[in-house]
């Protein structure tokens, strides 16, 4: 009997880090990221200014977005622990944001046809009100697209994904048939590196 009583005592250690989640997002792939890993949230989108700053850098720019969202909601949800996130998509120093038009999504895509690129989330978890504490990180995943032709440019920007996606695609949907190779947290190519918000919830916790 002995050991199914450690096993359930280890189960509930893991599970300690997963506080129900205020989550500073209307990102569907954030939410759905949550729920496979049965972490409780709900959602509490934090409407701001996503510009890049002159000179700021990538990791700069998504940990300040980030930290910016989770601020905005913890202000409506004091004393709950909010969680903000933002992804964006560098290759060769460019950052790529989200399309403009089915235009820029094109040009985005030939940057990644056959190259290497990086795709950093920032993450800021934020308490708010007497007892307040912010964590905020990033996570970085080095991604290879295949080389793209414009006829697979051109079927994969009319059927609409890239629009709304850092980079202009989602790993997770048709893009995939131009991955070649990944090194690093799949999760945080989709949008949320969920083992990095898990890590930062732990030391949250540890901390209070």
């Amino acid at each position: 009997m002995s050991e199914p009583q450690a096993c359930s005592a280890t189960s509930e250690a893991i599970l300690d880090g997963r506080e129900r989640l205020v989550l500073a997002s209307s990102s569907p792939r954030r939410a759905e990221i949550l729920r496979a890993v049965d972490w409780p949230f709900e959602v509490s989108p934090a409407n701001i200014r996503e510009e890049r700053a002159a000179a700021e850098n990538a990791v700069a720019y998504v940990e300040r977005l980030a930290r910016e969202k989770a601020e905005v909601a913890a202000g409506l949800h004091p004393a709950r622990l909010v969680l903000g996130a933002d992804t964006t998509v560098v290759v060769e120093d460019d950052v790529l944001e989200k399309p403009r038009d089915e235009g820029d999504a094109r040009r985005m895509l030939r940057r990644l046809s056959g190259r290497w690129h990086e795709v950093l989330t920032g993450v800021a978890l934020v308490r708010a009100g007497e007892a307040s504490r912010l964590l905020v990180s990033h996570a970085r995943t080095e991604v290879r697209f295949a080389e793209l032709s414009d006829a697979e440019i051109n079927w994969y920007v009319a059927s609409g994904e890239p629009m709304g996606k850092a980079g202009a695609y989602a790993v997770q949907g048709r893009a995939s048939l131009f991955i070649e190779a990944i090194r690093g947290e799949y999760w945080n190519v989709v949008g949320l590196p969920i083992q990095l918000v898990y890590r930062l919830a732990r030391e949250m916790k540890d901390g209070d």
